[in-house]
């Protein structure tokens, strides 16, 4: 269910305070499973209310990773609950061009894979910008487009998507309020983010045809819909700051019917979220919340937390919160022992305990947990490093030439080796003429898939090998979600729940690290994140209690455990916020060169990964270097001891 502080799920209505900076309806869920849930009953509301009167319902739809979940929750209606769609008429917001439609990456196929062909839409009351016309006819078609949406009767809702350049469609920033549907240049943040759909940026399409702005704000109803805190940055502009064109989304403030639904990660950087005190009287004071209080009173006068007095506290509206704690020095000193006793120092860490690291990528580890996994070492723990996919599709194929080359000196020209090497040159040239004949974004046959597999754990084992652990301490679960050649993946099945329960049935660890950073824009985290949680609650009896009871020996093995503590760790994009951390592991100056030395082992991710993240040019070595120090000195900024660099983590016994 979505939990919204401030508006009403059906109505929309405000029903409190704390807004006074947003100039659209916000609606805050807790998950985007459940921002979909309820995206996919306004839809089908709305499809019955029409058919109840004998009228047609007509939709603009998007395509991309966050309404995925609104197709799959309406395809599940239709086919569990009788949901009849035969009365709906779709337009598509837009397609690159130029791309053919049965393209890996059109999104011809991907509306089609994903939503239309599961459910009864009339195939003539589906509408998706064309990919292939001839450049002459593009003009002409982007007018039909308009005329047939017009004549269609008018949009009676859109659902729309935000790109990180705060486009909507593909209207990049520049595009003006009342364009329509058109040819459009895409913008350098868009084509990055694209570049891992189409194996490499070189592939993109430069251009696109997208409903215009004023396309959009014609419609009756418009449903923004955001996840992930990679989003959570453009949808505070989206909706705090003032209509421009360098954020089109910021266009809907304009429209009379116009709402925001997104998950708490891509709210998180909403001024009522991240500093209500801001907005509003707070009225209720946690000490999670003052902690954040004093980390940002802290940062905005440039003090520590004991040099902080009681005019920085008037002069930025936070007077009632040092009522509440009974003045400057008791909160102040309350805050610094609470992140004072979070710091962990080696020999506090675990000690001869079974642990498995979970790795969603085969370069998490070292790149979001290369000091703890080299303290946990040294402290003399059994350790797994569970490789969750085999992270194949990031490697060039120039990477695999270079493999190949190596491999056809080892064994010499044809001929000369046995049987068993002839075998393997002639597995070699097939790999060559299929590389050469590759066309771009088309998926790798099955040997080349593996070969890139075995690249990036080989790579794996030596980045391990760095703080003492070896071959054996490598898991490699290659879970079947990932098994797509492509980098859209499967969703998670029980087979990937599965390869994870039975490691934690193998191992019972006593402590697991999963990677808790859900703003990874490829979603292969968050995806790694709901196998173990689930994994997790099963493994910890969620699903015993189903079983028949015969006698108490039955009941005591049925019931649940307690289970391993969970280290949460964030990945290659942003490091856990000061206020949230529970512990913070300090590192010297050899910890962290040995973090990157074990990073260093990744050739194939080194000087420039297939898929680096926008806004982000680095390498993930220096982004874990500037991330580890950037903490420390941020500890260092509080008035806590001072560390040359330091990894944070939060901690649990129940995933969410």
């Amino acid at each position: 269910m979505p939990v919204s502080d401030t508006y009403d799920p059906v109505s929309l209505s405000p029903v409190g305070d704390g807004t006074q900076r947003e100039k659209l309806p916000v609606l805050i869920f807790d998950s985007a499973a459940d921002l979909a849930a309820q995206v996919a009953r306004r839809v089908a509301n709305l499809i019955q209310e029409r058919r109840a009167l004998g009228q047609k319902v007509v939709l603009g739809l998007p395509t991309g990773s966050t309404p995925i979940g609104v197709y799959r929750n309406l395809i599940r209606m239709h086919k569990e609950q009788g949901l009849d769609l035969s009365n709906v008429v779709t337009f598509n917001l837009d397609e690159y061009y130029p791309m053919k439609p049965d393209s890996l990456q059109s999104y011809h196929r991907f509306m089609h894979e994903n939503f239309f062909d599961h459910v009864n839409i009339p195939k003539q009351n589906i509408h998706i910008p064309h990919g292939d016309l001839k450049p002459e006819d593009v003009e002409t078609f982007c007018l039909t487009y308009e005329h047939q949406i017009q004549k269609a009767g008018g949009l009676d809702l859109i659902l729309l998507g935000i790109g990180r350049s705060g486009h909507i469609g593909f209207n990049e920033p520049g595009s003006a309020i009342n364009t329509r549907t058109r040819l459009i240049t895409l913008d350098d943040i868009t084509i990055k983010d694209a570049a891992s759909d189409f194996f490499g940026e070189e592939n993109v399409p430069k251009t696109a045809i997208t409903m215009g702005v004023g396309t959009i704000l014609d419609a009756r109803e418009v449903i923004l819909m955001a996840t992930g805190e990679h989003k959570a940055k453009v949808i505070r502009r989206a909706v705090e700051e003032e209509p421009t064109k360098d954020v089109t989304a910021s266009f809907l403030q304009t429209h009379r019917n116009a709402a925001i639904y997104v998950d708490r990660a891509s709210a998180s950087e909403l001024t009522r979220v991240k500093t209500p005190w801001l907005v509003d009287i707070v009225r209720s004071w946690t000490m999670d919340l003052a902690k954040r209080a004093i980390i940002w009173l802290c940062e905005e006068t440039g003090k520590g937390i004991y040099h902080l007095d009681a005019a920085d506290f008037f002069r930025y509206h936070l007077h009632d919160l040092v009522h509440v704690f009974g003045g400057v020095d008791p909160l102040c000193r309350k805050v610094f022992e609470d992140l004072r006793g979070r710091i962990r120092y080696r020999d506090e860490l675990p000690k001869k305990k079974k642990i498995i690291l979970f790795s969603p990528h085969p370069d998490d580890d070292v790149i979001s947990a290369g000091g703890m996994l080299d303290a946990l070492t040294q402290n003399g723990n059994d350790m797994t490093v569970a490789y969750m996919t085999n992270g194949s599709v990031a490697v060039f194929d120039a990477d695999v030439r270079r493999h190949l080359h190596y491999t056809r000196m080892a064994l010499g020209p044809l001929g000369a080796k046995g049987e068993c090497e002839q075998a393997i040159l002639k597995q070699v040239d097939a790999i060559e003429r299929f590389l050469d004949k590759k066309k771009p974004g088309e998926i790798d046959t099955q040997a080349v898939q593996d070969l890139k597999a075995m690249i990036r754990y080989s790579e794996a084992v030596a980045g391990i090998e760095v703080v003492g652990l070896s071959e054996k301490n490598a898991r490699f679960l290659n879970m079947p979600f990932y098994q797509t050649g492509t980098v859209r993946k499967n969703p998670i099945g029980e087979a990937d729940i599965q390869v994870v329960l039975d490691l934690l049935k193998e191992i019972q660890p006593d402590h697991i690290l999963v990677a808790g950073d859900l703003s990874d824009p490829h979603g292969t985290h968050q995806m790694c994140y709901v196998a173990i949680r689930e994994a997790m609650r099963r493994y910890t009896g969620g699903d015993e209690g189903k079983a028949k009871k015969n006698s108490k020996a039955d009941e005591k093995a049925a019931a649940p455990t307690k289970g391993p503590l969970v280290w949460l760790y964030r990945g290659a994009w942003q490091e856990w916020e000061t206020d949230r951390a529970d512990v913070f592991l300090p590192m010297s100056k050899g910890d962290l060169e040995r973090k990157i030395q074990g990073i260093y082992k990744h050739e194939s991710q080194k000087d420039r990964a297939m898929f680096p993240g926008a806004y982000d040019e680095r390498e993930f070595w220096q982004r874990a270097r500037d991330r580890n120090m950037g903490l420390a000195q941020s500890i260092k900024a509080l008035d806590l001891p001072a560390f040359y660099a330091a990894e944070a983590y939060v901690t649990t016994y129940e995933m969410e």
